[in-house]
């Protein structure tokens, strides 16, 4: 729902932390909070005899124990609770589309991002219509990364058009909100036509060159953002490398990550791009994947 900040439960330590930082987040904002568990459902035929109601007071637990977590620690904040109606995919998704961000939990590091998140993470992230935010799991005290004083904003600027208009706006907001510095990051590359000359490195950068360009282009794409956000201090780094190399060198320490993903055009093919699935199996903080056209 609009003005809402969802986090998907499941009573695991890695959806607590989700719901820790999505409570934080909104009492930034000054939103409400909704925290919301799918229940995996198998069909009535093959369920146990005694299973529903069990079922009924594991999630009535879930729920319950999320919200007093964060009650305790932002009596401000105006909690709800809901149990979705569907399976979690669809029912996760149909929450990004409707709440302003919605947060889930990953396991922390590990050798395949697909065994951070889970399957229904990375479906969720694939076809969200709305910003998502993936959150690490817990720290030794059991919480995930408090507030605590501000690291910097990081965002891959990818799309110097106004595509990317969704990607800056979710960045520059947050880095707004928590008197934060938003460091701005982008990649470039010599193109193949140049790679073949042994010459091609200081042809490329001659009076500026093709680094020169993309400086003054990533300078351009800021301004407006820069005018909207007069208190944000704004660091820029252009590198010549891979965008995800160059995002995740710049990351280190960092409070927040943010990139985009394309949504589907009209070969319908949702996907994550190789930068966020480095940012979210990679970056120590949390990551918020913006979708944009």
């Amino acid at each position: 729902m609009p003005g809402t900040i969802t986090v998907g439960v499941d009573g695991t330590d890695h959806s607590l932390a989700a719901a820790d930082w999505a409570a934080a987040e909104a009492s930034r904002r000054g939103t409400g909070l909704c925290l919301a568990h799918a229940a995996v459902r198998r069909p009535r035929h093959v369920v146990p005899a005694g299973e529903a109601a069990a079922r009924e007071r594991r999630t009535a637990d879930v729920l319950r124990d999320a919200g007093e977590r964060v009650a305790k620690d932002f009596p401000e904040l105006t909690v709800t609770t809901r149990l979705l109606p569907a399976e979690p995919i669809p029912a996760l998704i149909a929450e990004a589309a409707g709440a302003d961000l919605l947060v889930l939990g990953s396991r922390g590091h590990g050798t395949v991002v697909g065994h951070l998140l889970g399957s229904v993470g990375l479906h969720v992230l694939r076809h969200a219509t709305g910003p998502v935010v993936v959150v690490r799991g817990p720290h030794g005290d059991g919480r995930a990364a408090g507030p605590g004083p501000a690291g910097d904003v990081v965002v891959g600027v990818q799309d110097l058009e106004e595509r990317g208009a969704a990607v800056l706006d979710f960045a520059f907001a947050a880095a707004a909100r928590r008197g934060a510095r938003l460091r701005a990051v982008r990649a470039w590359t010599v193109p193949p036509v140049f790679a073949w000359s042994p010459g091609s490195y200081q042809l490329a950068d001659e009076d500026g060159g093709m680094g020169g360009r993309e400086e003054q282009g990533l300078g351009d794409a800021l301004r407006p953002w820069r005018e909207r956000h007069p208190r944000v201090e704004v660091v820029e780094h252009v590198d010549m490398g891979s965008a995800a190399q160059v995002l995740l060198a710049h990351s280190a320490g960092a409070e927040l990550v943010v990139v985009g993903r394309r949504l589907p055009g009209g070969h319908g093919v949702h996907r994550l791009g190789p930068v966020a699935l480095a940012a979210l199996h990679h970056a120590s903080c949390p990551v918020a994947v913006v979708p944009h056209p």
